[in-house]
């Protein structure tokens, strides 16, 4: 899901004035390669990532007070009941221990390691689903869009991140070998631990232990805060789209347990039960 952020005018400008790579060659013509890097670069030049919530995308800022409002569900724990929901939730339980005990209170490390491997799992399920589709010619009832827009928003969480830290080699090695970890069975209790995190990152900020700098662009830009946010903002802007994904991929994880995969009809029978009432 993308929102136009550029003019025609910025693109235009943008195209006229990239080289010709030896590649091209055969667009030696001015006007050709000027028309075919138009084509190939408007999509990306006239837009940008788009939040998960509704919150984010309005035209008005979001305050400190706004975010504190959000509703991340506390009490939204899907309490493990198959044998596959069990397995899931114990070795995510099992695998926090050693972040736990490696980074201890480096929440921006902490932070960074969980969305590299949140970013994981909805790339994945997309890119089945994509290929399900395609093998059986039928539509995927809008999982593909839900799962791509579900990775792309734990990747802008990591680009906010980067932002406040520079990992050494060994955190670096650390987050690669847990990303093979994750992945879609346990993305719910993923988040629920994730939500969990963020609270004590915030806890920490407020105690003072960490210091409450000034938000990154990037994060003001992404999720449309105020001139003046906080890192403490952006935790809060963060958490609450992670309450989002451990709902979605519990719900979507049940819709997989009963084999019905069409989770719009669903959505379609609760606003006809909406109208009527």
């Amino acid at each position: 899901m993308i929102r136009k952020i550029f003019p025609s005018s910025f693109t235009k400008h943008v195209c006229k004035s990239l080289p010709i790579f030896p590649a091209y060659r055969t667009f030696s013509d001015k006007s050709k390669r000027e028309e075919m890097f138009h084509t190939m670069f408007r999509e990306v030049l006239d837009s940008r990532p788009v939040p998960m919530r509704k919150e984010f995308v309005l035209n008005e800022k979001n305050t400190t007070e706004t975010l504190e409002k959000l509703d991340i569900g506390p009490n939204n724990h899907h309490k493990p009941t198959t044998l596959g929901d069990k397995a899931a939730y114990y070795t995510v339980k099992t695998l926090r221990i050693l972040p736990d005990t490696y980074f201890r209170g480096n929440h921006y490390m902490r932070a960074a390691m969980l969305e590299t491997i949140a970013a994981v799992p909805g790339m994945v399920g997309g890119m089945l689903n994509h290929m399900k589709s395609l093998r059986r010619m039928s539509e995927d009832h809008g999982w593909i869009s839900h799962l791509l827009h579900e990775a792309e928003n734990e990747r802008m969480h990591l680009m906010m991140w980067m932002k406040c830290l520079n990992p050494n080699f060994w955190n670096r090695m650390l987050v690669l070998g847990a990303q093979t970890s994750f992945f879609s069975a346990m993305c719910g209790y993923l988040e629920e631990e994730a939500i969990t995190s963020y609270t004590h990152f915030l806890n920490d900020l407020d105690s003072g232990k960490i210091e409450n700098g000034p938000a990154p662009s990037i994060a003001i830009d992404y999720y449309n805060l105020h001139p003046k946010a906080t890192i403490r903002d952006v935790v809060l802007a963060v958490r609450a789209d992670e309450a989002v994904h451990r709902d979605a991929n519990h719900f979507l994880s049940d819709c997989l347990a009963i084999h019905d995969e069409d989770f719009f009809s669903k959505i379609n029978t609760d606003k006809d039960k909406t109208s009527a009432s």
